[in-house]
Parts: C-alpha cells; sequence; structure tokens
C-alpha cells in the first residue's frame, strides 16, 4: 500500500509555521518569567509536531535540527535545564534557520547553510545538549527490568479521516527500537474499498526497547486530546499495578474547525458580491412595478432578500476576518533582538491583539508597522543613559494597540521617546528645496518626514539613514485605502496613527450624481451634508473656496470639475455639500444631488485601467452601469488647485 503525502504538504507548511510562531512566543515568555506546565508543554508539542512531519515527509534537516530543539525543550519541561540566556538565544536562532528550511522544502529557495549550521552548532553547545543522531531516554525508573512496552492506542473516531497520517506514529515509535504493530480493523461490508488504515479501531503495538514513558507520550502529543493510549511496561520481574497507566480519556470537544484555502473563501465573496450588484438591479425592477398589490409584494420580497443577502455577506465576511495578533505577534522578537543589538532598553505594550481585521489587510500591513517599531527603537527612543538624565524611565515602551472604530480598524504605534526635532527638521526640508510655509504647523512640519529620501539621520547604518522607510509606510497604508498620521511632544513622545477600512471588497457607499456622473462616496469617510445657505461660501487668495461649517471653515471642491465632468459653469451659490474627512483633514465636496445610500462591491481601477488621483476603485451599479469610488484622503492630500478667480 502507498499514501500519496505530496497532498499533506501544503497543510504541514501552514501549521509548522504556526508552530515556530508558537515556539517563538512561549519562548519569549518564558525569557520574561512566565512559567507553568501548560506553557512549556505546548511549547515542546509544537516542536515535536514539526519534527515528526519533518520525518514523515523526508525533510531530515529539519528533522534534525527540531529534534535537538525539541530534546532541550523536554529537559525544560522536566526541570533539568533552566531557562537562561543562552539556552533562549540559541533557540529562537533555531527558529529562523527553520524558517529558512521550510521555504527551500516549500518553495524552493536555497537556505543559508551558514545559518543552518550556525544554530545546529549553538544548540548544540550548550551544556546536555544531545547529538542530531537521536536519543532513546533513561529507562523507566533507572530499574535495569524494563524490557519494553506494549501500547494499547484507539484513535477518536475519524481523526485519521481529516489527513492525518497514522504511519507517521509507527515510524516515530521505529526510531526508539524494534516494533510490532497488530492493527484491528472494522468489519463493514464494503469497507475493503476504503484505506485500511483508516478503519482501524485500535492499535496493539509492542515496543521491544527499555526506552522512558515520556519518550513514548512525546510521540501520541500532537494528538494526545483525540486517542486513548495505555501504556504497559514490560518487565523481566514483576511490577505493580502502579507502573501501567490508565487510559488517557477523551475530553468533550471544544468548538470544532476546518482548513479552507484562501482562493475558495475568496470564491464566495465574489459570488456574494455579485449577489448584491443582483439585488441591486431587482431593487430597480421593483421600483418600477405599477399594480399597486404587486410593488408591495415585490417590496415585501426585497426586504427578506436585503436582509438574507446582508446575514450572509458578514458571515461570509466574517471568515476572512482574522485578530491582528497574527501580525502583533512578531514584535516581541524584533524588539528583544533590535534593542539588545542598540544597546538599548525597550519594554513592549501590546493592546487589542484580538481586534480583527480582513485577512488581505493582515497580510499587507506587516511591512509598514515594521518600518515603524524598528524606527521608534533606532531614533525615537533614547539610550538608558540618556534617558536617566532628563529623569525617564531607562527603559522605553513601545505600544502597539488596535481597536474599531466604526467601519475602519485604527492601530496606533507610540513610544515614550526624545519627540520629533521640529528645528531639524525644518532644516532638512529647506536643503532639499522642499517648500517650506511661512509659520508651518505641526503637521505640516511633519509631514516631510513622508517625503521619499527624506531623513534627518547624520549616520547611515544598516539600520537607518538612507531615507527609505516612512514614504514606505505612508505609500504601502495608501494602497490599502487607509491613512496615516503622526503627532510628537518634545521630551515626551511620538504617536502614529493608521487608519484602514475593515475590508476591501464590499462597503456602504453613498451615491451622488456631480456633472452628469453618478460617483460613490464611502460612507465611513462623510462626516455630514448640508445646503450651503449664502454667505456660507469665501474666496481666499491661494486657498480656493472654503465653506463655513458652523464656526470652522473647510476647503469646497467641485467633483464634477475635479474630475473633469462639468457641462458648464459650475460654483453654485448654494451649492449641496457632503463634508468627508481623509488623512486627517476635512473637506466639502460640491455635489449636484444625494442619490442615496447602498452596498457596493469594490473592484481595483488599477488592476482593469490605471491609477487616477482621488479615485480608490469602482463598482458596478443595479442598472449595470459603471461608478467610481471617491478617495476622500486623496482629494485632501491633493487639493491644492489653482486659487478661484
Amino acid at each position: 500500500m502507498s499514501i500519496d503525502l505530496q497532498r499533506f504538504h501544503a497543510t504541514w507548511f501552514e501549521e509548522s509555521r504556526e508552530g515556530l510562531d508558537e515556539l517563538e512566543t512561549g519562548l519569549l515568555a518564558l525569557e520574561s518569567g512566565e512559567r507553568g506546565a501548560g506553557l512549556v508543554d505546548s511549547i515542546f508539542r509544537a516542536a515535536h509536531s514539526i519534527k515528526g512531519g519533518a520525518a514523515t515527509f523526508g525533510f531530515t534537516a529539519i528533522a534534525d535540527l527540531t529534534h535537538v530543539l525539541e530534546t532541550l525543550l523536554d529537559q525544560i519541561r522536566a526541570g533539568e535545564r533552566a531557562v537562561d540566556a543562552p539556552a533562549v538565544d540559541a533557540m529562537l536562532g533555531s527558529l529562523d534557520a527553520l524558517r529558512a528550511l521550510l521555504d527551500e522544502a516549500q518553495h524552493g529557495n536555497t537556505a543559508d547553510q551558514d545559518l543552518v549550521r550556525a544554530a545546529m552548532q549553538r544548540l548544540q553547545e550548550l551544556p546536555g545538549a544531545p547529538d542530531t543522531g537521536g536519543s532513546n531516554g533513561a529507562a523507566e525508573g533507572g530499574s535495569g527490568d524494563l524490557q519494553g512496552w506494549r501500547i494499547e492506542f484507539a484513535p477518536a473516531p475519524g481523526l485519521f479521516m481529516s489527513g492525518n497520517d497514522p504511519l507517521r506514529i509507527l515510524r516515530e515509535l521505529e526510531e526508539l527500537g524494534p516494533l510490532e504493530a497488530v492493527p484491528q480493523l472494522e468489519r463493514l461490508p464494503g469497507f475493503e474499498e476504503l484505506d485500511p488504515l483508516q478503519a482501524v479501531l485500535k492499535w496493539s503495538l509492542t515496543l521491544q526497547a527499555p526506552v522512558a514513558r515520556s519518550d513514548i507520550q512525546a510521540v501520541f502529543a500532537w494528538i494526545e486530546d483525540e486517542c486513548e493510549l495505555e501504556l504497559t511496561p514490560i518487565q523481566a520481574a514483576p511490577s505493580s499495578a502502579a507502573e501501567a497507566s490508565g487510559p488517557v480519556p477523551v475530553p468533550e470537544a471544544a468548538e470544532g474547525s476546518i482548513r479552507v484555502g484562501v482562493g475558495k473563501v475568496d470564491t464566495l465573496v465574489n459570488l456574494v458580491g455579485e449577489l448584491v450588484v443582483t439585488r441591486s438591479m431587482l431593487q430597480q425592477l421593483g421600483d418600477a412595478v405599477a399594480d399597486p398589490v404587486l410593488a408591495e409584494r415585490m417590496g415585501a420580497a426585497l426586504e427578506q432578500l436585503e436582509r438574507n443577502t446582508r446575514d450572509l455577506q458578514d458571515a461570509v465576511m466574517g471568515i476572512r476576518m482574522l485578530p491582528v495578533e497574527s501580525v502583533f505577534r512578531r514584535f516581541p522578537r524584533l524588539v528583544r533582538d533590535l534593542s539588545a543589538k542598540l544597546g538599548k532598553l525597550v519594554r513592549l505594550q501590546v493592546h487589542g491583539a484580538s481586534t480583527e481585521l480582513d485577512k488581505g489587510l493582515i497580510e499587507k500591513i506587516a511591512d509598514p508597522l515594521v518600518h515603524l517599531v524598528r524606527n521608534a527603537i533606532d531614533h525615537g527612543l533614547e539610550d538608558p543613559a540618556e534617558r536617566s538624565a532628563a529623569g525617564k524611565d531607562p527603559t522605553g515602551t513601545i505600544t502597539l494597540a488596535a481597536a474599531h472604530q466604526g467601519g475602519n480598524i485604527v492601530i496606533k504605534v507610540a513610544y515614550d521617546g526624545r519627540g520629533l526635532d521640529r528645528g531639524r527638521i525644518l532644516e532638512k526640508a529647506r536643503e532639499r528645496g522642499l517648500e517650506v510655509p511661512d509659520d508651518p504647523t505641526d503637521e505640516q512640519v511633519w509631514d516631510f518626514i513622508f517625503h521619499a529620501g527624506f531623513s534627518t539621520t547624520r549616520e547611515v547604518t544598516d539600520l537607518s539613514g538612507r531615507g527609505v522607510g516612512m514614504d514606505v509606510v505612508r505609500n504601502n497604508i495608501r494602497e490599502l485605502g487607509g491613512n496615516v498620521a503622526l503627532s510628537s511632544r518634545p521630551g515626551q513622545g511620538t504617536r502614529v496613527v493608521i487608519r484602514l477600512p475593515l475590508t476591501l471588497a464590499i462597503m456602504d457607499g453613498m451615491t451622488v450624481a456631480a456633472g452628469g456622473e453618478t460617483l460613490v462616496l464611502p460612507l465611513a469617510s462623510v462626516c455630514e451634508t448640508l445646503q450651503a445657505g449664502p454667505g456660507d461660501i469665501s474666496t481666499v487668495k491661494g486657498q480656493g473656496r472654503l465653506l463655513k461649517v458652523r464656526d470652522a471653515y473647510v476647503p469646497l471642491l467641485s467633483l464634477a470639475e475635479t474630475f473633469g465632468t462639468a457641462s458648464g459653469p459650475g460654483q453654485r451659490a448654494e451649492p449641496v455639500a457632503v463634508v468627508v474627512e481623509g488623512d486627517g483633514r476635512r473637506l466639502a465636496l460640491e455635489v449636484d444631488a444625494l442619490l442615496g445610500q447602498q452596498q457596493i462591491v469594490v473592484k481595483s481601477l488599477e488592476r482593469h485601467y490605471r491609477h487616477i488621483d482621488g479615485i480608490s476603485g469602482a463598482t458596478i451599479l443595479g442598472d449595470g452601469r459603471v461608478a467610481l469610488i471617491v478617495d476622500a484622503g486623496g482629494l485632501a492630500r491633493t487639493r491644492l488647485l489653482p486659487a478661484a478667480a
């Protein structure tokens, strides 16, 4: 019988990367002083699962390195090894090597062999570390009478039907010594058509090797909650009944889960999007029904369809929502390593890690956050001596926080460093020939930092000083339909606030008419709508038209003129205005009429056409027409239009 293991590779690669993340988080927790059998056991199981899969699939380099790591973790679990800095450093270094080896195995990218050899050497140089050849462990009780083990193993129903490999257990047991296996098969008519290994009700195994009980339990650690396991030592002399362990009870299930490919979820999202468009088309047809009785029945059916569609949309979009913890958990290691390299003391605080965000956004927000955190440690936080001299805690604090606000997620990166040097930024801006206002506000000064190539660092290092970073942060976030704002106070610190839509697939929008075209404003960016009255509009030289909104003036732009769709003179005396906010700035958009609110399916304009300033995408309306989606933040950034005559 042959089993095609290739079909299990993708799942194992994904699970192994999750296991490495769990290992890293757990090791950092141990280093920070956290203890407890549950923590150590979870770390050990993650390493053991990676090692078992690597051995099964023939990834020898991964299996060898993980074997040494697993043994060290087992020593910690048994209380035989202290959690000290050299051990943690060596084990964290092995995780970097394992990630490189996983990438090589999955994508063919050659791993840095120097990195792998150095990681193995550091592990083996630790006192009491094993060789790569493996270890059978100590004999049960150290009595010398142990000959082997009888193992009764009963998998939970369906355990191996979900893709788990039963041969993995047998292979790992065979690594410990000679093994005899007798499977008890289920006797059902026609069952011979199925894989016989999947039909096993119970395994009776005999391991003829005097290994430790913990070595056998480690083999079953990855399914310990989904099986019954009874271990009976085989000894030359009779042993007490206490030597045998009883069956391991199967706990009541928690909510179950399945792994589904991202492509399948994306297909569901697209289908729901098409359903939203179809619903809009039916709504327009329903509005045209003349028979009042039929119109009433049609209206009730459409209302029910709208509720069902929205419930379906929420459910499908919920599948794509993941906690930002998957991004945040990489920063403890980054902060630890970088602060040690720079000789700084840094404390990382994380809030709101359970806040959910669309998977597509999570994958793309990681790089901007890495830029910000590296920048905070490198330039933002002072060294301990400087902080102490200023009367501050020698240990600086970086705070990562996430929260939902309306239809957006807000991510904050704050650090209690020296703050931004306003004078130095202005000096550098003038040196580079940037246009500097006569009396710039703090916001205008901080904005210079986001210019490409801008840097106030006098020395170029491998971490900073080359003018690469903050412009990349802003550009990446803008590509995601979000915006970034920065604030700082001298001697107290700096805060960067990133605002992103929860999803890029479907959103609520306000449709407006402007110059004969229908445009969509994202509802999350709309603050209010109003009819301008006499005297509410002023024209200021160099700033164009301003609209008075209560006690403040905001720039007033004509959407028709901005996008070149105006058929005649615009700038009506009393326009309909929609006040929007983007990139932390407010402006009013002049429109011809407000058409209504509806859900829209967002389509990429750049992918199908090209980039247009002030436009974030397009959508299909219920009547089949294409409508452009206005980017309020983009208009706020490019609103420097010629002054009105």
